[in-house]
């Protein structure tokens, strides 16, 4: 079998959600992720211009979000994120008001403004607080619960609180659809998710089953893996620069504890065993 590509790299998700020709796969999706009651489920959707961000560089990276109309006029967005820039919340306010305001035409009233969705899939733990990997935010009153707005709403999906859900047996694919979709996601690194969402593909859901075929052919396809291949190497070298940064962060930050110590009269080998410095970069501080 080709090796597939890993959906969880932002060109390949859009490359298999966000294509023209895949919106049976982008509504099934959604059913899922929004979980809609039956007499509500979403038929059909329209794939929106992902170039409604040019404002600056940052807004360029959106042409890799999956953007989507409703039958009923709601907007989604659908971004998906391999590394943590510990910015998800004001990153998500930021796209999301950017598509809200982006419906408003001359001579529009405020009232034809239609729902915006935002869902964030991401492989890292964002919400440490929160025990399920799906987590959903509206705009409440803080005392009495009241909700303001259905206009705005807001999803996390976090694939490594799902996964342990996984191996643990508390979820089922076969019972559950969004847990269906989501480990689609991690499949082309576990054989096991992969055994069993072709089972599910073969017995029991067509649209899961194009999903994989798909899968299969846009893997194959050399332009494709072409810019797969350059995109995955640019979330890498991310990853390095943000490792980098946090580790010099945490350096500064040791350091800067260790000369509050020092001028605060404490010994070197107390500030050692405190700080995991050694002697000889205490004495260099002290010398500063």
């Amino acid at each position: 079998m080709t090796k597939r590509l890993d959906l969880r790299v932002d060109f390949a998700f859009k490359s298999l959600f966000g294509t023209h020709g895949n919106e049976s796969i982008l509504a099934a999706f959604l059913n899922a992720a929004l979980r809609f009651p039956d007499e509500k489920k979403i038929q059909t959707v329209q794939l929106l211009d992902p170039h409604f961000n040019k404002e600056n560089q940052e807004d360029k990276r959106s042409i890799l979000d999956v953007h989507a109309q409703l039958e009923d006029g709601s907007r989604v967005n659908i971004e998906i994120q391999l590394n943590n820039k510990h910015d998800m919340e004001k990153r998500t306010l930021y796209y999301w008001s950017k598509m809200y305001s982006s419906q408003m035409k001359e001579g529009m009233d405020y009232g034809e403004l239609c729902k915006t969705i935002t869902i964030n899939i991401v492989n890292f733990r964002y919400l440490s607080h929160m025990h399920e990997y799906h987590s959903t935010f509206q705009l409440y009153e803080r005392e009495q619960k009241l909700l303001l707005t259905d206009m705005l709403e807001i999803h996390f999906m976090e694939l490594p609180k799902l996964l342990i859900k996984w191996r643990n047996r508390e979820v089922d694919p076969r019972e559950d659809q969004l847990v269906r979709w989501l480990l689609l996601l991690e499949a082309s690194e576990d054989e096991e998710i992969t055994q069993v969402l072709e089972e599910i593909a073969m017995q029991e859901d067509q649209v899961l089953k194009k999903a994989m075929d798909e899968w299969e052919r846009v893997s194959q396809d050399p332009e494709v893996l072409l810019a797969y291949e350059a995109r995955r190497k640019a979330l890498l070298d991310e990853k390095s620069a943000l490792k980098r940064a946090e580790k010099k962060g945490k350096e500064e930050a040791i350091k800067a504890m260790a000369i509050g110590m020092i001028q605060e009269g404490i010994a070197n080998n107390v500030i050692s065993k405190l700080t995991g410095l050694s002697i000889e970069e205490i004495e260099m501080l002290r010398h500063q």
